[in-house]
C-alpha cells in the first residue's frame, strides 16, 4: 500500500469553546495546534478560521496570518476550506483560495447538514473550481453524497479538474450519507482508478472510518472539525492525541505514515 496521509482538521465551523476548552481559535493558536499535529505525524492541515469572538469566518487576512505561521514553522501541506459555514456567500467562501495554498476543499453538491442546508449550486461549484485552477490550487473533492462524485467527473469533462483527483468522503453528517463500510465501498467503486482518497467520519464514526481507510489503502482525516472526543465521554485534549492514535494504529497495521514531502508526491502536487 501507499504510505498513509493523515489530515488534521483542527477547528471546523461548528465546534465551540463551550463544547471543548481545547479548541484553538486565533491564528496563532491554530498554527500552534498545526505544529503539534505535524510533529505527531500529520502531513496536511485543513484550515478554518474564527473571528475575535469565535465565530466562523473566511476572512482572507486571518487565513494569511495562520498560513504564514504554519509555513514558517512546518512543511505541512496547507488545505484551506472553501466550505466556510452555512449561510456564507460565495464571495466570502472563496477568499482563502486567493492566497494560493497548495490545496483547498471543494464540495461538489448540496446536502442537508444537521438543521441547515450546506448549499453548493453547480454554477458556484464551477466558479470555485475555476478559481482553484487560476491560483494553481489542487482541490480536494468533498463528498457527502454519491452524486457529488459524478458532479466532480463533470468538472473533469469541462477541463476544470484534472487527474489524479483527490476525494474526501465525509460520512456520518446528520442529513448526509451514513458512515458504514458498505457505503464507503460503494463510493470507492465510483471514483476513477487513478484517484486518491481520504475518509472522514463524523463524531463516533471517526475512528471506525479511519481504521477502514488505513486497511483499504486510502488516507484519513481526524481532528476537532469532525469529532472532539478521544473515547466516549472523554474529550480529546487537543487534536494531537487524535493524530497520535492514528499513527499508532497505522504502525500496528504495518502501514507507514507519509511525511509532507511524500504526501506531495502521492497527491501529485
Amino acid at each position: 500500500m501507499e504510505k498513509l496521509i493523515i489530515t488534521a482538521a483542527l477547528v471546523g465551523a461548528e465546534v465551540t469553546r463551550k463544547q471543548t476548552p481545547f479548541l484553538p481559535l486565533s491564528p496563532r493558536e491554530i498554527a500552534d495546534e498545526a505544529k503539534k499535529a505535524w510533529a505527531a505525524g500529520a502531513s496536511i492541515v485543513h484550515l478554518h478560521m474564527r473571528d475575535s469572538i469565535g465565530n466562523p469566518t473566511q476572512n482572507k487576512e486571518l487565513f494569511a496570518e495562520a498560513v504564514d505561521y504554519i509555513q514558517a514553522e512546518t512543511d505541512l501541506i496547507i488545505q484551506v476550506s472553501t466550505g466556510g459555514a452555512a449561510g456564507m456567500t460565495a464571495e466570502e467562501r472563496i477568499q482563502p483560495v486567493t492566497l494560493a495554498p497548495e490545496m483547498a476543499s471543494l464540495s461538489t453538491g448540496s446536502v442537508n447538514f444537521g438543521e441547515d442546508v450546506f448549499s453548493n449550486p453547480l454554477p458556484m461549484v464551477r466558479e470555485f473550481a475555476l478559481a482553484c485552477q487560476n491560483y494553481h490550487v489542487k482541490p480536494e473533492i468533498e463528498v457527502f453524497e454519491a452524486g457529488m462524485i459524478q458532479n466532480a467527473l463533470n468538472l473533469r469533462e469541462l477541463g476544470l479538474l484534472h487527474e489524479p483527483i483527490h476525494f474526501n468522503f465525509v460520512l456520518g453528517v446528520p442529513g448526509g450519507m451514513p458512515a458504514t463500510a458498505k457505503n464507503l465501498l460503494f463510493l470507492l467503486d465510483l471514483i476513477p482508478p487513478a484517484s486518491t482518497w481520504t475518509i472522514s467520519g463524523i463524531g463516533k464514526h471517526q475512528l471506525p472510518m479511519n481504521t477502514l481507510g488505513i486497511i483499504l489503502g486510502g488516507h484519513v482525516r481526524t481532528g476537532f472539525e469532525d469529532n472532539i472526543y478521544y473515547r466516549k465521554g472523554v474529550l480529546a485534549e487537543g487534536n494531537t492525541p487524535l493524530v497520535e492514535r492514528l499513527v499508532s494504529l497505522a504502525q500496528s497495521l504495518e502501514r507507514p505514515v507519509a511525511s509532507p514531502s511524500e504526501a506531495r508526491i502521492l497527491l501529485g502536487l
